[in-house]
Parts: C-alpha cells; sequence; structure tokens
C-alpha cells in the first residue's frame, strides 16, 4: 500500500497511479495520518513517468534518467540484489562523487536510514521510473546471471526416480532455473523455450514477439531442470513419454508471475516451454494501444451500445487480452454488472466480476456463459469462442439485452464472419448482433534511445521493391535500429498494435448471408472507411514508430 502521506499528495493533485484505487481508498479508511475524499470521477491515472515526476516534487529531489544511473558508480555492492529489486532503489556516485540513491518508488524514513547505515554516510535522494531503475540494476549486475553456470557441470546421474527427484533438488539445478526464470522477467519475455538438443540444453526467450537465445547449459541438467519444472507446475515427474501441462506461481522483484508450463517429449530428451504472466499487470489504457483516430471513435462508440457483439481478432500474442481488457476498463462504472470468463485471468480489474475455467472441474467457456445469464449482468467478455456451443451461448446473450466482448483465432476482421458461420451461427443472427470486429497484429517498436532517423532516396526505393508496394516515395523521412543497452542491442523495445476495426453498418448487415466470401466484406468495408492493418502499419513506419521489415513481417501476408 502507498504511503499516506504520498497519497495525501496525489489526492491533493486529483492523480493517483493506474491500478491503485484500491490501496488509497484502504488508506483513507484506516485514517492513518490522512483522511481526504476522493472525488473518483475527477481522478486522472498517472503514467509511471507522471509517477516520477510526482515523487520528485514530493521528496523535492531530482529527476535522473537511465543514462545517469549506469553513468556513475554503483554503491550498492555490499546490499542483498533481493533488497534493491523488491524496493526499487539504486545507489550510486554521480561524477561529482555525490552518493545518491535513485527511487521509483516512495520509501519510508527507517528504509533509509537503513541504508545510510549500510553504506556508512548520509545519502540525497533521487527519483527515476521502474523501467529505468530496473535496467540500471540489469545492466550494473549482468555478470550475476551466469554464475550457475560454472557449478551446473555436475557429473551426470544415473536416470532413477530417487536420483531424478534428488537432482530435482540439488542447488545447481535450483539455482540455474532460479536464474532463467529471473531473466526472462527482467528482459520482458513472454515465454521461456527449455530445449535439449544432443550436448547442450538450448534456452531461448520470447521477447517482444522474437525469439532470443541465452548461454546455454549442459545437457546434464536437462533432466534435474525439466524435473524441477515439473515439482513446481504440480505435474507427474514419472511420465516423460506425453505431454503435461501445469501451472505455478513465483515472486521475482516483489512482482508475483504465473508460470504456464507445457513439457513434450523429443529427440534428444523432453523440451518445455514456460509462458510467463504478470499477476496484477497494470491495464494499458485504450488511446495507448496503438489505435488511429477514426477506429478508436468506432470502437469507443461500439462499446457505449446497450447489447452486440465486439469481436477481436488475430492469431494467437497479438494483444487481443490486452484490447479488451482497455476496453472494459473504458465502459467499469458502478452502474454496470461485468463477467467475464477467461484463460487465465491476465488483468484484475477492480469492479468486475473475473472467473478462470477450470475444464477438470467442469467450468469451461460454454458453461461459465450460461451460468452468467442466471447473475443479469450487463456486459460479458468471453476470453476465447473456442467451440460451437461457446459461439450459439454468446450469440444468443448479444440478442437478448447483453454487450459481448470476445476474440476468435482468425487472419483479418472480415474473416471473423465466415468462421462463425463454420462454426453453424446463423448469418440472420451474426447481422443482427455484430457491431464491430478488431483485427491487429503487434509490430516491434523502435527504441527512443537509439533509434537513427534518414531520409529515403532514390536508390532506397529501387533496392527494395517494398516501398513502391506500400506507397513510400523519395524523401520521406524513416527511422531504423541501431542498438543499446536499453533495448538488449536489439534496436527494439515493446510493441504496439496495428488495426483495422471493420464497424458493422447497414451495408455489411445486408452483405452478411451463409455464403459470404471474407473478401467481398472486406471491400465493403473498405469503401466505407475502414483502413487495413496494413495501412496503420504504414502509418506507424512514417511516424518513425517502426520498420518496413515490422510491416511486412506481420501484415503483408493478409
Amino acid at each position: 500500500m502507498l504511503p499516506t502521506d504520498f497519497i495525501g499528495h496525489l489526492a491533493s493533485r486529483g492523480v493517483l497511479p493506474d491500478g491503485q484505487s484500491a490501496d488509497i481508498a484502504l488508506a483513507a479508511r484506516a485514517g492513518d495520518g490522512w483522511s481526504g475524499n476522493i472525488d473518483w470521477g475527477a481522478v486522472t491515472k498517472l503514467t509511471p513517468t507522471a509517477l516520477a515526476d510526482e515523487l520528485a516534487a514530493f521528496y523535492s529531489c531530482s529527476r535522473v534518467q537511465r543514462d545517469d544511473l549506469v553513468g556513475g558508480r554503483f554503491a550498492g555492492a555490499e546490499m542483498s540484489t533481493r533488497f534493491l529489486r523488491e524496493c526499487r532503489l539504486f545507489p550510486y556516485e554521480n561524477p561529482a562523487g555525490t552518493l545518491k540513491l535513485a527511487i521509483a518508488a516512495p520509501i519510508d524514513k527507517e528504509t533509509l536510514r537503513a541504508i545510510e547505515l549500510a553504506l556508512r554516510q548520509p545519502i540525497a535522494l533521487t527519483v527515476t521510473t521502474s523501467d529505468d531503475l530496473e535496467a540500471a540494476l540489469s545492466v550494473t549486475l549482468k555478470a550475476d546471471q551466469h554464475d550457475a553456470a560454472p557449478e551446473a557441470a555436475a557429473s551426470p546421474r544415473e536416470d532413477d526416480l530417487d536420483n531424478l527427484r534428488d537432482l530435482a533438488r540439488g542447488a545447481p539445478v535450483v539455482r540455474a532455473l532460479d536464474d532463467m526464470l529471473r531473466l526472462a522477467v527482467e528482459q520482458r519475455a513472454t515465454d521461456l523455450h527449455i530445449e535439449p538438443d544432443g550436448s547442450m540444453l538450448q534456452v531461448r526467450l520470447r521477447v517482444d514477439g522474437m525469439l532470443k537465445t541465452i548461454p546455454s547449459l549442459p545437457v546434464s541438467m536437462a533432466k534435474g531442470i525439466l524435473s524441477r519444472l515439473k515439482i513446481m507446475a504440480g505435474l507427474n515427474i514419472t511420465e516423460r513419454r506425453l505431454p503435461q501441462d501445469g501451472r505455478a506461481r513465483i515472486t521475482v522483484s516483489g512482482a508475483e508471475i504465473d508460470l504456464r508450463v507445457a513439457t513434450a517429449p523429443s529427440m534428444h530428451g523432453e523440451s518445455a516451454v514456460v509462458r510467463l504472466l504478470r499477476k496484477g499487470a497494470g491495464l494499458v489504457a485504450l488511446d495507448q494501444i496503438g489505435l488511429g483516430a477514426r477506429d478508436e471513435g468506432i470502437l469507443r462508440k461500439t462499446l457505449q451500445a446497450p447489447f452486440g457483439m465486439v469481436i477481436v481478432t488475430g492469431p494467437t500474442g497479438s494483444g487481443k487480452t490486452t484490447t479488451l481488457a482497455a476496453s472494459l476498463a473504458v465502459i467499469n462504472e458502478p452502474t454496470r454488472k461485468i463477467l467475464t470468463v477467461e484463460d487465465p485471468v491476465e488483468y484484475q480489474i477492480q469492479g468486475i466480476t473475473q472467473t478462470q475455467v477450470h475444464p477438470g472441474i467442469g467450468l469451461t467457456f460454454a458453461s461459465a456463459l450460461r451460468s452468467f445469464l442466471r447473475h443479469d449482468p450487463d456486459v460479458i467478455m468471453v476470453g476465447e469462442m473456442r467451440d460451437a456451443e461457446t459461439a450459439h451461448i454468446g450469440v444468443h446473450a448479444a440478442l437478448t439485452g447483453h454487450l459481448v466482448l470476445t476474440t476468435l483465432h482468425t487472419n483479418t476482421a472480415a474473416g471473423a464472419i465466415t468462421r462463425l458461420v463454420d462454426m453453424g451461427i446463423e448469418s440472420f443472427l451474426l447481422a443482427s448482433c455484430a457491431r464491430a470486429i478488431v483485427g491487429q497484429r503487434l509490430v516491434r517498436i523502435l527504441c527512443d534511445h537509439c533509434k537513427e532517423s534518414y531520409r529515403l532516396t532514390a536508390t532506397d526505393i529501387a533496392a527494395d521493391e517494398r516501398y513502391a508496394a506500400l506507397g513510400v516515395h523519395v524523401g520521406e523521412t524513416m527511422c531504423r535500429p541501431k542498438g543499446c543497452e536499453w533495448c538488449g542491442f536489439s534496436g527494439f523495445r515493446g510493441r504496439k498494435g496495428v488495426f483495422e476495426v471493420m464497424e458493422i453498418g447497414p451495408e455489411l448487415r445486408r452483405a452478411i448471408g451463409p455464403k459470404t466470401d471474407a473478401n467481398d466484406l472486406e471491400a465493403i468495408a473498405r469503401r466505407e472507411g475502414m483502413t487495413t492493418m496494413t495501412e496503420d502499419g504504414v502509418a506507424k513506419l512514417r511516424a518513425g514508430q517502426t520498420t518496413l521489415e515490422e510491416v511486412f513481417r506481420l501484415t503483408m501476408s493478409l
């Protein structure tokens, strides 16, 4: 919970950090040092940068950037790395030799005094963002990430179950797996891939949608690490011939991380993929996910409808859940009853009743959705329409006075109509209930710290025919990746959506039939002003946010 004196400072300015309403309400109720009233309707949600600015104003100290931190001498070598990460602290000496303590969250007097005693001198506060502080810690403590590798080369054990259990509990295996998971969290990875490959154990991270290799481990550790993962995820350690799925939860740098573990047999032994879901991850506002002005206006208008269906489409990992969560945040008001059924619950939203499916006990999307209709909802969000039964219940809910938000796995927005018809939904029912369909992909965004701008020449256009295909001309300014420590020398940091929003107007409703072709629907939508994902990608290319290769990689195959 935020300190009450800092809460009072924020409330007096009419702002609060995103997702902190509950903390502030609890503090206000407790009356510990502050008991002001909050007009929640007038409160402005703070971005991380704005929160850092408020911290600097509260403590009357200077704001610093990542470069200021890594440019000084790290002064926390004698302090616990876990303590620094969990409390979001970075002690350093600036070039003038002054001892500073960079903070990214409020700090109490006792903690500050303890740090001064540990460093044996007074310390001055500075403020930075959580991202900048974490990046500075990662750069400074990079050498610690490979400590487990030398110890990992323990002699292989015999392949019997008792030794396998002992190996899974051994310090080298535990440290190696912990370090891999910590590195995955620090580098913002969404997935951790562990793959035995003959003479080594290959480890890769999926960061911003792309796989990157990290230092491999001896193949002798494979059985131990896989067994350790199975123990954590509650899987059967004795079964190595069949795929298994399980879940676990860990805490890294004070953040709770849900792990979805999937194992499968391969030619050289078992492989595993670990999906990392940040529990309670902060919501992204609808105006921050990358929607153009027209598309955002259509979506906001549709979300205010009393009934109907809004469908978000795209492949796995294209940001559909983030778009739905941002949409729910727009209409999340005390006057609306909102129910969701998801697998898993990635964003916890205050004021919304969220349910996670559990097929093992019969709690599926269809059964949860059927029960929701008896709970007097105004809005229902279905994480995914995986089967015909769920689709039928969802469509009928949209026709009987409920606003239904859901996702489908299709390549384009228009493809959602033909997909639902293939699942057995009557076309006239779809024409009646569908209000808007959002197609999306995620493109990598160029790192703001190191991207380079350049002006296209005739030689550039002639050398790459893709520019002409996109309608880009000589003289336009583009940006390209360079690479720095902030982005892991990839040139990219973060992803943003490219969208196409198909509003179902009168002409499209008339065109929806049992044998409707997706290309025909898309042609009608484009005549009515819809921009495709490729066109939205080109707009972001011209804005210097991404590259030609990214636009082609994700949209030109459509």
